[in-house]
């Protein structure tokens, strides 16, 4: 008994020891820094002159700053339009390939690819692809007699550039985890109701799509996060514009920091960016858990 408790005592000793680093970097990276962010925003820090406390000051101007809010809508938009095709096609997508077929390896490879690569360097061929002269999508439309529309430059087609670029690069990852969870269904659930006589549709509907609701939460909760975070494709893609018609509040937050080095004014948005995303996330919970209780 005392050597198993020994013996117990020495792997526990063994795993902090060696968990020990990861926490000390995370701790360093995201912890402190977090509560370094969270002490500036009541700060006028510019980085160059001296840090001054000023309370709320900052929260205050918040609520008059107009720009923000218009980053708001603009992300509250793209993620209302970008989350539920994010899930319908991933989903879509991981249906069509669960089967065992021949090449299907090949597909999960080719649908996978864009998720691996660099949201920069994605966004910057699909500039070209969507340049209004010299783009591949208008040099395609024009074998039709379609004039294309200058794609990132107008206000009524920049939002949906981005989200199509954005989405293209989505799917492969929502893909693995959507296949991960329809591997996971029992194959006799699906054999008792053929037996019953459902068909393919009954057979998503009431086995496919319950068994897939914790694996759609995830899906879900990550794609909205994801969605307020956006940054890299709408920098790349239109700077913000035009007339700050795909601006987020990340790039916003980015501007006000790195350009303007309004480093206090900048962290309070920053905060007020992750209270909006715990309370979405805390939504899509909530309705999450009522589905699962009507059902």
């Amino acid at each position: 008994m005392l050597r198993s408790r020994k013996l117990n005592g020495h792997q526990a000793r063994m795993a902090y020891l060696f968990i020990s680093p990861t926490i000390l970097l995370f701790a360093v990276f995201t912890v402190i820094p977090v509560f370094m962010a969270f002490y500036l925003s009541f700060t006028n820090y510019d980085v160059l002159s001296r840090m001054d406390w000023i309370g709320l000051a900052n929260y205050r101007k918040l609520i008059n700053d107009d720009l923000l809010w218009q980053t708001f809508r603009n992300v509250l938009y793209y993620t209302v339009i970008f989350v539920p095709l994010n899930i319908l096609t991933s989903l879509l997508v991981a249906l069509l390939l669960n089967k065992a077929r021949m090449g299907v390896k090949v597909f999960r490879t080719l649908n996978y690819l864009p998720t691996l690569t660099s949201a920069v360097a994605a966004a910057t061929v699909w500039l070209w692809i969507l340049h209004p002269e010299f783009g591949l999508l208008n040099g395609f439309l024009g074998y039709f007699g379609i004039t294309g529309p200058a794609w990132l430059s107008q206000t009524d087609t920049a939002m949906a550039s981005v989200i199509m670029v954005t989405l293209w690069q989505a799917i492969g990852s929502n893909m693995v985890i959507y296949l991960a969870g329809l591997q996971g269904v029992p194959d006799y659930l699906y054999e008792s109701a053929k037996l019953d006589g459902a068909n393919a549709l009954q057979r998503f509907r009431f086995i496919t799509w319950p068994q897939l609701r914790p694996t759609t939460f995830l899906v879900s909760t990550m794609s909205i996060i994801g969605a307020l975070q956006l940054f890299d494709q709408a920098f790349v893609l239109t700077q913000g514009g035009p007339a700050n018609a795909t601006k987020t509040p990340v790039y916003l937050i980015y501007q006000q920091g790195f350009n303007q080095l309004q480093m206090g004014y900048a962290s309070s948005q920053a905060f007020v960016l992750a209270l909006a995303i715990l309370i979405f996330s805390l939504v899509n919970m909530k309705l999450s858990k009522a589905e699962e209780s009507i059902v």
